[in-house]
């Protein structure tokens, strides 16, 4: 698989960005995410392939910039769709699977069939788990900074599901349940 590199993902993010202060935001986020997995590689994490969880760190969020509207305003009320919209996003732009995945599976902890029904959220029925060490990583990476208002970094207990600190940094629309042995099954393919 022929991973993208930072010049080659910065320029993606710059041609669907709809603002310069998005950009900002979703492509420094996707930057510090990566920070954030790489010290954890640097520190002994999982063996992962280093340059795909870089390239899974940089692109796992492109889709929240199909969620601004023509005034440059964050539609927060779906924001649980940005997975899905920069897993098609990539797609579209013939990107393969596995890269798309970091996009469709790093929402929350992951979520079920069960939780998209229950919950009754605007997402195609399956599962959107994390399967690989590098899914995993980019995942985990992702719940220590917030794009917020400001962006900031988290501490280890802000970050774990259910915390004060996660429920006042969660964007509406996410869930907040938590999967430690959920079904690998794969991410449902957006429509």
């Amino acid at each position: 698989m022929n991973i993208p590199g930072e010049d080659e993902i910065r320029a993606l993010h710059e041609r669907h960005a709809p603002s310069a202060e998005a950009l900002e935001l979703v492509h420094g986020h996707c930057v510090t995410v990566w920070r954030i997995a790489r010290q954890l590689i640097d520190r002994g994490g999982p063996a992962v392939d280093a340059d795909l969880v870089r390239a899974g760190c940089l692109l796992h969020d492109i889709g929240v910039y199909r969620l601004y509207d023509r005034a440059g305003r964050l539609d927060h009320s779906t924001y649980v769709r940005h997975g899905i919209l920069g897993h098609r996003l990539l797609a579209d732009a013939g990107y393969p699977e596995r890269l798309c995945r970091f996009c469709s599976c790093h929402t929350g902890v992951g979520l079920t069939r069960a939780d998209i029904a229950r919950q009754r959220l605007p997402l195609p029925p399956g599962d959107c788990l994390a399967r690989t060490a590098e899914e995993r990583l980019v995942m985990y990476a992702d719940k220590f900074h917030t794009k917020a208002d400001p962006a900031r970094l988290l501490s280890y207990e802000e970050s774990r599901p259910g915390s004060a600190g996660s429920a006042r940094t969660r964007r509406p629309g996410s869930p907040p349940s938590a999967r430690s042995s959920a079904s690998r099954a794969p991410c449902p393919r957006p429509g």
